[in-house]
């Protein structure tokens, strides 16, 4: 067996004030141990944290060479430096051109960089940390790059989408089209799904619960990246037009057409359909392969492509279906995936909904977490200004 060591991750102490590392003896191990480490390291992180982190490395290793820095390691003061050029540089329009919470993206990349190589994070040096609070209060008190979340999609407004997009269709493509935006609408709205948690749903992870309606299992999630799981419950609900299960029910029996056999039996499914006018989700629903992804791209001819919807596509879907439905360009700008998991926070908290009932369905670890989506966009709830006199 070849013992020869491979390249893993750096593993050391590290001390002095002045930040050097020193470095342990690393063992010799198999190079196929070393390999697997590697792997097992890297899949710490969720591909998209991986993916923000090599870009805000990329960055500022760009920065360094443009400057005649090192990077690696980097110095507390050229860090500092780095993030003082950052929030001084403007747009064509002369507003800042980084937010914020960028800023902090950046310096988790730097940081991440240095520990994975053996080096002590620049931002534990006190310079650092007083440069971005500094920076933070110089934003504050200009106004300049608020945070500006997604507005929400509230339930009149799904009703709406929903029944544009079954209005338009005028062939068996468009209702293929229709059925999955359906889906995509009505259970991520009462699912209270991030876009990404409705992209890697498989068709194995949801279920129809003859009392609950529906049981769809979140194998992982944005706050839940070691995969311990849970099930969010999408109850029935009166109107068959509206019910998330039948919405489901439809699309999955567009899948599994296509998936035994192709775009003819897609075409088959829909030549026969009954009218949709009463409820779908008590009839049974057609078995699918497991692992398969439930949300596909649908080409203009009705193929249903072979991955997952992308989070960006599913961005991209509700943005068009508010445009079909009428919305302004200027709201359609602050729409997005993020607006159905806001929407349900925001309809819940106008309807009465205390935030642990909230956080149930939403996931959130913390009720500061929901408060932030109450003080947003239902400022009314719940407050003393609604119920003085005038």
């Amino acid at each position: 067996m070849d013992f020869r060591p491979a390249r893993l991750p750096a593993v050391g102490t590290q001390t002095g004030s002045a930040g050097l590392a020193s470095a342990a003896v690393e063992p010799e191990i198999p190079p196929a141990v070393a390999r697997r480490i590697a792997k097992a390291v890297e899949s710490s992180r969720s591909e998209g944290t991986r993916r923000t982190y090599a870009a805000g490395w990329r960055r500022f290793v760009g920065w360094c060479e443009r400057e005649g820095h090192v990077a690696l390691p980097a110095h507390p003061v050229i860090v500092a430096a780095y993030l003082v050029d950052a929030a001084d540089t403007r747009d064509g329009t002369g507003d800042r051109a980084y937010a914020v919470a960028t800023f902090g993206t950046w310096i988790a990349a730097i940081n991440h960089e240095h520990r994975t190589t053996g080096h002590l994070s620049p931002s534990a040096h006190e310079l650092v940390s007083a440069t971005m609070s500094g920076i933070r209060r110089e934003y504050a008190a200009a106004g300049d790059r608020p945070r500006t979340p997604r507005d929400p999609l509230l339930v009149d407004d799904i009703k709406i989408l929903v029944e544009t997009a079954r209005v338009r269709c005028r062939g068996w493509a468009d209702e293929v089209l229709e059925r999955r935006d359906s889906a995509i609408l009505l259970l991520g709205f009462a699912g209270a799904f991030r876009r990404s948690e409705l992209s890697e749903l498989v068709c194995g992870d949801v279920s129809v619960h003859r009392h609950d309606g529906l049981h769809v299992r979140l194998r992982k999630s944005k706050t839940d990246q070691e995969g311990r799981g849970a099930v969010k419950a999408i109850p029935y609900t009166e109107s068959h037009e509206t019910r998330p299960p039948c919405a489901y029910v439809r699309w999955a029996q567009v899948v599994a057409a296509f998936d035994v056999g192709g775009r003819p039996s897609v075409i088959r499914l829909l030549r026969k359909r009954e009218p949709f006018d009463a409820h779908v989700c008590r009839g049974g629903v057609p078995r699918t392969a497991a692992r398969a992804p439930l949300f596909r791209a649908v080409a203009k001819n009705g193929n249903l492509g072979a991955t997952a919807l992308s989070g960006a596509a599913i961005h991209q879907t509700i943005r068009r279906r508010a445009g079909h439905a009428g919305f302004d360009p200027a709201a359609l700008a602050k729409l997005g995936g993020h607006s159905l998991r806001a929407g349900f926070v925001t309809q819940g908290s106008r309807n009465g909904a205390d935030g642990s009932a909230i956080a149930r369905q939403t996931g959130h670890a913390s009720l500061d977490s929901v408060e932030v989506y109450r003080r947003e966009h239902a400022p009314l709830m719940s407050n003393a200004v609604a119920d003085i006199g005038l």
